[in-house]
Order: C-alpha cells, then structure tokens, then sequence
C-alpha cells in the first residue's frame, strides 16, 4: 500500500462541505459562482470529489464541546479489484467503528467519493487533472487531544491488525497533520466568528 505522498500531488488544503440534501447545491448557486470564479487566485489544481447522500458521517466520540488540540486526514485510494460498494461498506463498517472505539479520537469524520469527474467542477485556469491512479474515494478525519495523543496513536501496535485490514481494501493511504479545521456550520447551525 502506497503511504508515501507525491511532491506532485501533494494537498496542501481541504474544503469539506456536507450537505444537508441533494438540492443543496441549487440553494448556494451564489456562493458557488463566486468560488467558481475566484479559484485560480488561490490553487494551481483543484479536485471535487463528491459523495451521495449518507456518504458523509461526522462521529460523536466524545462528548461535545470536548477540544480537539491536533488533527490528522487520511486520504485513502481504492485497491484495484474491490468494488465501490465493498470499499464504501469496509469505511463505514468496520474501518469507522475500529477507530471510533479506540478510545482515543475526539473528533470522527469519514467520507466516500464517486469516481472524480472533471465535469463536475471545471474552474477556468485551473489544473484538474486527476488520473484514476490519482484518485481517492474516501476521506477519514481524525481528531486527538494533542500532537503527543496524535503521534502516540499512529505509533501504537494495536493499529496493526488495522492496518493490515486496509491494506486488503486500499491501493494507497496519505496521511497529513492538519495545521487548521476550522468549522463554520455544525449540525445547520452557523457558528459565531472564532476569535
């Protein structure tokens, strides 16, 4: 399994939106022009991948309110030979429920993409390139205590057998520290400005 990351394909930023229903999109078509417009002032390659309804899941692992200090996003790509659907029901089956039982994490999020489609969001002046040897189909956000939580999680001999079970469903994992997740709409509720 691929762990290593790319210089080339390297992602330097997330935008993560879960959306409340399929229509949605049709409600933010303002918001989405002037993102749409604005994309080449701020990335070289943009790649939208997108998920069906239920295909995004945010975990209570801990009660709310509780900080999150450090946070880490697997991005994981489906091994040749598993079908979507299997790929899709390993995520939030069995990969979900291991993590979210660990003890550890105070912050689960995981989402499942449909095979990237330029079509869906082709930005003027902006590379999109995404071969299917490039692409995802799942996200896992992992959120800890702290960066000694962080680290001591991906060091810990308990994710083994874990690991080898991912190895089975997916051609790569690349894992990056996140320096920032900020959240600006929580269960539809818009969150004040942060400080």
């Amino acid at each position: 399994m691929e762990t290593a990351t790319p210089a080339s394909r390297r992602v330097d930023g997330v935008a993560e939106v879960t959306l409340a229903s399929l229509l949605s999109p049709f409600q933010g078509k303002a918001q989405t022009k002037l993102a749409f417009a604005d994309e080449v002032n701020l990335f070289q390659r943009t790649i939208l991948y997108a998920g069906l309804p239920g295909w995004s899941r945010w975990y209570r692992v801990a009660p709310a309110g509780t900080p999150v200090g450090a946070r880490s996003l697997v991005l994981l790509r489906r091994r040749d030979g598993v079908s979507a659907a299997t790929f899709r029901r390993f995520i939030d089956q069995e990969l979900a429920p291991a993590l979210a039982n660990t003890g550890v994490l105070r912050e689960l999020r995981t989402q499942n993409f449909m095979a990237w489609k330029k079509s869906l969001w082709d930005t003027p002046n902006v590379a999109h390139d995404n071969a299917p040897a490039d692409q995802f189909l799942a996200s896992v956000l992992l959120g800890f205590a702290d960066e000694a939580a962080e680290k001591d999680f991906f060091t810990q001999a308990r994710l083994e057998s874990l690991s080898q079970r991912l190895a089975l469903f997916c051609a790569a994992a690349h894992a990056y520290q996140l320096t920032e997740a900020p959240t600006f709409v929580a269960d539809k509720q818009v969150l004040p400005p942060r400080p």
